[in-house]
């Protein structure tokens, strides 16, 4: 079993910049690939960004290169979302999931979820 916890989250204005944290427990974390998903109201969960387990590997939306970074720190069992230039459209609840090895985009494929944190963007 793998326990997630994710912080970071909050009210930030447009343009505005939050880091998601990830704190997980319970396995090997270095094992593990980690996902940021999250879901706005109204709408369907989307992935955000990616890591595998090899660092040199990431993914992320397209609406989000150049603006959000994903890392992990293996030595604290962490994983991050560095979110720069925040807009409105970015407002949701953000979820960290984890599963074997490599990190796909589709939810369904990880076997472990946070609890999730709140992002809000103001105009």
């Amino acid at each position: 079993q793998v326990q997630l916890v994710e912080s970071g989250g909050g009210l930030v204005q447009a343009g505005g910049s939050l880091r998601l944290s990830c704190a997980a427990s319970g396995r090997t974390f270095s094992s593990l690939a980690v996902a940021w998903f999250r879901q706005a109201p109204g709408k369907e969960r989307e992935f955000v960004a990616g890591i595998s387990r090899n660092v040199d590997i990431t993914g992320y939306r397209n609406s989000v290169k150049g603006r959000f970074t994903v890392s992990r720190d293996n030595a604290k069992n962490s994983a991050y979302l560095q979110m720069n230039s925040l807009n409105v459209d970015d407002t949701a609840v953000y979820y960290c999931a984890a599963r074997n090895y490599f990190h796909t985009t589709y939810g369904g494929d990880y076997d472990y979820w946070g609890q999730g944190t709140q992002v809000t963007v103001s105009s």
